[in-house]
This record gives C-alpha cells, sequence and structure tokens, in this order.
C-alpha cells in the first residue's frame, strides 16, 4: 500500500498565459509555504535510494515551460520532457536549454496522434518528424518515446527503436486543473521508483509540480530523469517495450 506524505508546499505566483485570459492565484490556504527544501548531505549521496522522475508532456510553451524551468533549476531538480513536435517551432531556445539544465527530451509524436490507430507509415512518420526537429535544435541523440495516452499495440511497438516511457502516478492533472487536487493526488499515491505524469502546458500543473518538489525534497526525495531512474536501478531499457517504472512494463495487445 502506497504511503501517504503530508503535504507541506511553496506555491508561485501563476502567471498569466497568453492567449488563455486571466488566470487567478488559487487558493492554498490549506497548504503550509516553505521555501525549497535543502537536502541533507547523507541524502545528496543518494543513501536513502529514494528517487523519482518527474515528466512533462504536450510541450513546450513558452510562459508555463519557461517558468517550470526557472523552479526546477533553483530546487536542483530534473525531469523529463515529452514534447510534441509541432509545438517545437518557436520554441527552439527552451528546448536547448532543457538540454542544456541537465533534463532528459523525450518524443510524444508530432501531432499527439493516437499511434494505435495509424497504418504503420504513418506512426512512423509522427515519430521521426519529432526526432528530427529535435536532432536540429540539441543534436543527435537518443529520443524515448512516449506514446500519446500510452495507446500503442504489440504490432506497432515492435517497430519502435528506443524505449517507451508509460507512468505510474497520474494525478489527471489535464483534468482536474486545479493545483492542491494535483499536489494531493500525487502526494497520495508516490513512492520510490515512480514516473509522475504532468503536463508543462497548464499553468496549475506547473505550480503543482514545483510544490510537489518542494514536499518531496523535504522527505528526502530526489528527482531524476527516467533515463538516470533506469540506471539508478540498474535496468537497461529495452526499445520497443513500454515501462510504467524501471521495474514494470506493461503488457501491450
Amino acid at each position: 500500500m502506497r504511503r501517504k506524505i503530508c503535504v507541506v508546499c511553496l506555491i508561485g505566483l501563476l502567471l498569466g498565459a497568453a492567449g488563455c485570459g486571466e488566470v487567478t492565484e488559487p487558493d492554498l490556504s490549506a497548504y503550509e509555504t516553505a521555501g525549497p527544501a535543502q537536502i541533507p548531505a547523507e541524502q545528496e549521496s543518494g543513501e536513502a535510494g529514494k528517487y523519482v522522475a518527474l515528466t512533462f508532456d504536450d510541450g513546450p510553451r513558452g510562459d508555463t515551460t519557461a517558468r517550470l524551468l526557472d523552479g526546477l533549476k533553483e530546487r536542483g531538480a530534473k525531469a523529463t520532457f515529452f514534447v510534441i513536435g509541432e509545438q517545437i517551432a518557436g520554441n527552439e531556445e527552451l528546448i536547448k536549454r532543457m538540454a542544456e539544465e541537465g533534463h532528459q527530451i523525450g518524443n510524444h509524436t508530432y501531432s499527439h496522434a493516437r499511434l494505435n490507430s495509424l497504418d504503420q507509415d504513418r506512426m512512423l512518420e509522427e515519430i521521426h518528424k519529432t526526432e528530427v526537429l529535435l536532432g536540429e535544435a540539441v543534436g543527435e541523440r537518443s529520443v524515448w518515446l512516449r506514446p500519446p495516452y500510452g495507446f500503442i499495440g504489440k504490432d506497432r511497438a515492435a517497430l519502435v527503436k528506443t524505449p517507451m516511457i508509460y507512468w505510474s502516478v497520474d494525478p489527471k492533472d489535464w483534468k482536474l486543473l486545479d493545483t492542491g487536487k494535483v499536489i494531493d493526488a500525487v502526494l497520495r499515491d508516490v513512492e520510490p521508483g515512480d514516473i509522475i505524469l504532468l503536463h508543462d502546458f497548464y499553468a496549475t500543473s506547473v505550480d503543482a509540480a514545483l510544490a510537489i518538489v518542494d514536499t518531496l525534497q523535504a522527505q528526502g526525495y530526489r528527482f531524476v530523469t527516467v533515463e538516470e531512474l533506469f540506471r539508478l536501478q540498474g535496468i537497461e531499457p529495452k526499445a520497443g517495450v513500454l515501462y510504467a517504472r524501471p521495474d514494470k512494463a506493461r503488457e501491450m495487445k
């Protein structure tokens, strides 16, 4: 059974998103605020073994992703960004910043397509177009795939030349659009080794993510990329396998 963790959160002011109307500051009176946690030296060495991976889908988006990167840098936390190819144009500097600051960059297809509903050629095109754009922005590298909605069948998965990443904690932040509820949903379920799904497209999700980092760092957790999470657990990821966690693959039909 997953442990319930007490919430101690720092929530930044919400910034208005361009073209999205006025954004108001959420009511977080139920949460105690505190500064970014200082990790004890023994935990810096990884002795506690409490590692998790924050992952963000559907970006980059100029305002929210930039603010998220600022907050992660301040806290010394790493994350993995599964970007949509259509979102790259005009946001190349954000992609470069992700790479420069030690975050992992992944592929979320070009148009957020349901890969299990496409023919094989179209599926491969959706993946390849984003790989090309990322290569132009940050150079050639291994770009792991997160199929949109986690949908991909066994036959199509066999064509994928990189590991695929699902998730083990999903607060449905895109649906809630409520900072406090997203925080509670993650902290209720999270445990070491988890891969947490969030979306850097929403201001509420950015606020929740930074508060989650503060709270879990105070509990001795460290935030690493998905690739680092596999390495820390001594697991070699395989191409074409859809992982919910490094130690748990999802069955595909």
